[in-house]
């Protein structure tokens, strides 16, 4: 089942269930139905099971021709959960931390194969496919990265990663997208991403839910894991390619870690992590290597006002950002105070 928000021609707030490439109004179907749903993804969250298998059962019928399937034409996609209760994104792919970790001359860290870490993003900055409109210094080295997530679908604190796999509602295509020379400033004072982080991150088209996986599923004793590929796509060029089972901590782990002594809430989001070669900040790195042993030149590659990127993830679908400059030229960057002697 996909499930999705979506904005009407009155400009509305609605949640939507995909049928036959079509947004269905899933509380409008349910109700044709004789069956209860709210109108939005949060309050739909809120209900956990209750109201997701309620949910599958309008799904169901409508997939099979036993109710009429109303379509909302002028649907607006917005992110699948627009107001998210929270957003902590992982570190899960080990390639993509030790390339990153050499091309900047660093060791792998031991850590990271001790315990998966995450850092908390603003979940206000959440969109969802189409424009996303970026400040000045953002756009001074902009990059993406390609990561997979998950929302959480039933509360819980202190949730072992042998039940943590139930607690996840459905999956979704993320792109972190990073500011680095805001993110390399403030990283040196050793907090992890702020600015450089929490002007936008993207998510969508839609959620996935774990169902609709099944025939992915790869044997794991640590948490589901699933064969998904992944890719990215700078303005039509192909930049990435790897897949969501080179997780090294699943998201059963990840979700263990994040829960203890901690509730989590249905509409949380968890991000995988950049998955290897998803962003350019290690791109760079690799092709700026190989071209220094070819004895060539070679200028590093970033978003640009105007570019598109598409990240596509197998069973979870595209999305598909245009970066745009925002009217005001404000910098933080130029107000920097000088280094104290």
């Amino acid at each position: 089942m996909k499930l999705v928000s979506f904005t009407t021609a009155k400009d509305e707030e609605r949640l939507g269930l995909v049928v036959n490439d079509a947004i269905v109004d899933l509380a409008n179907a349910a109700a044709k139905l004789s069956i209860s749903l709210p109108f939005t993804m949060a309050e739909f969250l809120n209900g956990e099971k209750r109201l997701m298998d309620r949910a599958h059962s309008v799904h169901k019928k409508l997939a099979d021709g036993v109710a009429d399937l109303f379509v909302e034409k002028n649907a607006r996609l917005l992110a699948p959960v627009p107001h998210p209760t929270s957003c902590r994104d992982a570190y899960a792919f080990r390639q993509h931390v030790a390339t990153a970790r050499r091309n900047r001359g660093l060791e792998m860290i031991p850590e990271f194969d001790q315990f998966p870490v995450f850092y908390f993003t603003n979940h206000h900055g959440i969109v969802g496919p189409g424009e996303v409109v970026v400040e000045s210094d953002h756009l001074q080295q902009l990059d993406f990265e390609l990561e997979v997530a998950i929302v959480i679908g039933r509360g819980g604190k202190n949730i072992t990663a042998n039940e943590a796999d139930d607690y996840i509602a459905g999956f979704m295509v993320m792109n972190d997208l990073s500011a680095r020379v805001l993110q390399m400033d403030e990283m040196k004072l050793s907090l992890g991403p702020a600015k450089g982080k929490d002007f936008a991150t993207a998510v969508g088209p839609w959620l996935v839910t774990p169902d609709e996986l099944q025939g992915h599923l790869v044997p794991s004793s640590s948490g589901n894991r699933y064969d998904l590929a992944m890719k990215a796509f700078h303005n039509g060029r192909q930049v990435s390619d790897g897949n969501l089972s080179q997780m090294n901590w699943t998201f059963a782990e990840i979700i263990e870690r994040a829960a203890y002594g901690v509730q989590l809430f249905p509409g949380d989001i968890i991000g995988s992590g950049t998955v290897g070669t998803g962003c350019y900040l290690e791109l760079n790195g690799t092709w700026g290597i190989e071209a220094k042993d070819r004895g060539e030149s070679f200028t590093p590659v970033w978003l640009k006002a105007g570019d598109s990127i598409t990240l596509e993830v197998t069973g979870l679908g595209q999305l598909t950002n245009t970066i745009a400059k925002s009217a005001e030229d404000r910098s933080i960057l130029a107000k920097k105070r000088p280094v104290r002697s």
